[in-house]
């Protein structure tokens, strides 16, 4: 093989799951729009967008499918910025994490769908 080095890595200079401070969570003053959005039959998916651009989403919907057991991905929209979509029904879930790790405040949160 040309070209590569035989590189070692330390497993604990590494943590997958970093615990996430309150510092990196920052209130958002936008609104958070939380929406269900009906798939076929029993299925839905959770849309949350409106998030301050300051936040590290990766680590919010790190947090947010290992809490609630569900897949979930970011969608990146040229208008409304970035998108977390959750799978299946979230919003009460969604709502308390937030306002338990104090990322969007009550007044803040606007929830459409059924």
């Amino acid at each position: 093989m040309l070209g590569t080095k035989n590189k070692t890595f330390s497993l604990n200079s590494f943590d997958p799951y970093p615990i996430i401070s309150k510092k990196e969570f920052k209130k958002s003053k936008n609104l958070c729009h939380i929406r269900l959005q009906q798939r076929n039959g029993r299925k839905s998916l959770t849309i949350i967008q409106g998030l301050n651009e300051k936040l590290n989403i990766e680590k919010i919907i790190k947090a947010l499918k290992k809490e609630f057991c569900c897949n979930g991905c970011i969608l990146c929209d040229v208008n409304l910025g970035k998108i977390i979509q959750l799978q299946g029904d979230q919003r009460e879930n969604v709502i308390k994490f937030f306002l338990e790790q104090e990322i969007v405040s009550k007044k803040n949160f606007k929830i459409h769908g059924i």
